[in-house]
């Protein structure tokens, strides 16, 4: 299997960890798989951003612009940030809960991330997703990284079993909070799959 996968969010949303299980279980399923992080100010609420290459013909573990294939986006204008990454074909998954940047209490510039989503359903292949009230129905917003994992995998493009996922999941989070993400990961998957058998542009 060839796939390149971006992650992309703020500081925070657990965006690493969710590369580190697609990673892990693209390698348990016996591919080779090249990963990088850039963190920059992620302790501060700034960008996040993880590379994911799995196959044999990925010597660099950044994807070049123009080539990924799936972006999973934990906020709307990460993933325009970042948009210029994705292949022509490619899917964007995409959180629609807007996180405020420390500058918005400062310019009070009103963003809710609508524009971002708008401008993203014109021009690329995406699915949205309300990350704010599935977590609130899960229980905590720390679930959403395993959520939109879970979202990912069900839609079958990322090339990953379920029953993988689930495992390496389960083994990377810690054992109290086990089941619950486990839970979250199952919706997601559910969302997913429901969305994969509609039509393309109705997403």
């Amino acid at each position: 299997m060839t796939k390149d996968i971006l992650i992309t969010g703020v500081g925070g949303q657990g965006t690493v960890l969710a590369s580190k299980i697609i990673a892990a279980s693209a390698m348990a399923e016996g591919n080779i798989v090249h990963s990088a992080e850039t963190i920059g100010m992620a302790q501060r609420g700034g960008p996040v951003t993880s590379h994911v290459r799995i196959g044999e013909e990925c010597y660099s573990p950044l994807i070049p612009s123009g080539k990924a294939d799936i972006i999973i986006g934990f906020e709307p204008s990460e993933v325009v940030r970042n948009i210029s990454y994705l292949s022509p074909d490619g899917l964007a998954i995409v959180n629609t809960t807007a996180v405020k940047p420390v500058t918005e209490s400062l310019s009070h510039s009103g963003y809710d991330g609508s524009e971002m989503i708008e401008y993203l359903r014109k021009n690329v292949r995406c699915i949205f997703v309300d990350g704010e009230a599935e977590c609130r129905r899960l229980g905590s917003a720390k679930f959403l990284n395993i959520l939109l994992s879970g979202v990912a995998c069900g839609t079958g493009e990322l090339g990953i079993s379920k029953d993988t996922m689930l495992d390496e999941t389960g083994r990377r989070v810690p054992a109290k909070f086990k089941d619950a993400n486990i839970r979250a990961f199952l919706a997601g998957f559910e969302t997913g799959k429901q969305i994969h058998n509609i039509p393309p542009g109705d997403f």
